[in-house]
């Protein structure tokens, strides 16, 4: 596998990499080179493979990010995860991230013992910089808020740490929860029993629950209760122990649920509440709880805040840009 360098205008002399695992670098490549071919691309470099060397040609910053993403994805192979387009693009992420700080550390935290999740069907390592923060706000905090626009993984790696901390037995059960239509819980008209009324409103975590345990373990425990899911209006009056609660569009509650939900944390819980302020469906005019809540918490001990923006988008790439564009839109629209 060899390929010849693209010569670049500013180019500074080749940046050779050495790599001890040939048995690695179709992985690390992607078929037909793909993966190189996508790192060449966002970051403006030459790829040139020959045995277990790869050469990284231009300008002198372009390929100390192409470096370091290449060492980090080969430092995921090593540990014995796949690598994907996914991970490819979070690397670049890593990398351009840690140019303002030069710290240079970024990919290492994709396999940072403390970033990990090793759930019964995957491992999940972070894909974007603010992600590496909420995994381990999640893992470390009892009350946590993931903030920001869809596709950053706010509600997927809440689930994800909720699972592994059943799974490892931190937690005697997980409970779901999500105001159903829009804020106002209005579920008598809709068919059916409680659960069925509500599946459709928290059908987003249910996706991350079976993409992380088999599906007839996820039934089983959603018979006996130890999944379990709560309507938002139905969590009144409960004390929640040994429990991972999370509150996933949380943009959509009023003041008085807000600080309802928050006080029902109990003994050895924690909770993660997550939601997207630029989606309130909420009456025009009504404050959201979860506003209101971010300004209420404040420097309060145990709690983590951590807010997401379009960069750290980790879905399909047009995704990324269809959150510029709307951004850009209601800007326009707002602007006189």
């Amino acid at each position: 596998m060899s390929r010849a360098p693209k010569p670049h205008g500013d180019d500074a002399a080749p940046l050779y990499l050495s790599f001890a695992n040939n048995a690695l670098l179709g992985a690390l490549y992607g078929e037909h080179d793909r993966y190189l071919a996508r790192i060449e691309q966002a970051l403006g470099v030459s790829l040139a493979s020959r045995g277990n060397q790869l050469a990284i040609t231009g300008r002198p910053e372009a390929t100390e990010k192409a470096k370091r993403a290449m060492l980090g994805l080969y430092d995921v192979l090593e540990k014995g995860l796949p690598v994907t387009a996914q991970d490819v693009d979070a690397a670049l992420r890593m990398v351009v991230a840690d140019e303002p700080a030069g710290n240079g550390d970024g990919v290492a935290r994709l396999v940072a013992d403390d970033t990990v999740i090793t759930t019964q069907r995957r491992r999940i390592i972070p894909r974007s910089p603010a992600q590496v923060t909420y995994m381990r706000a999640l893992q470390e905090s009892e009350l946590v808020f993931g903030i920001g626009p869809a596709g950053t993984g706010k509600t997927y790696l809440a689930v994800a740490v909720a699972v592994a901390m059943l799974t490892h037995g931190q937690v005697d059960r997980i409970i779901l929860s999500r105001p159903a239509v829009e804020a106002g819980e209005r579920l008598g008209f809709l068919p059916g029993d409680l659960r069925e009324k509500v599946d459709p409103y928290l059908r987003p975590m249910y996706d991350a629950l079976y993409d992380m345990m088999p599906s007839d373990r996820v039934m089983d425990r959603l018979q006996s209760g130890v999944i379990e899911i709560a309507p938002l209006a139905f969590m009144r009056g409960r004390t929640l122990s040994n429990a991972y609660v999370i509150l996933d569009e949380a943009q959509n509650t009023s003041p008085v649920q807000m600080k309802m939900f928050l006080t029902r944390l109990g003994e050895n819980s924690r909770m993660a509440v997550t939601g997207d302020l630029s989606q309130v469906d909420l009456p025009t005019g009504t404050r959201p709880g979860l506003s209101e809540a971010l300004a209420v918490v404040g420097e309060v001990e145990g709690v983590s805040v951590v807010r997401f923006s379009h960069a750290d988008v980790v879905r399909h790439r047009l995704v990324t840009a269809l959150v510029r564009a709307y951004e850009v839109r209601e800007r326009e629209v707002k602007e006189p």
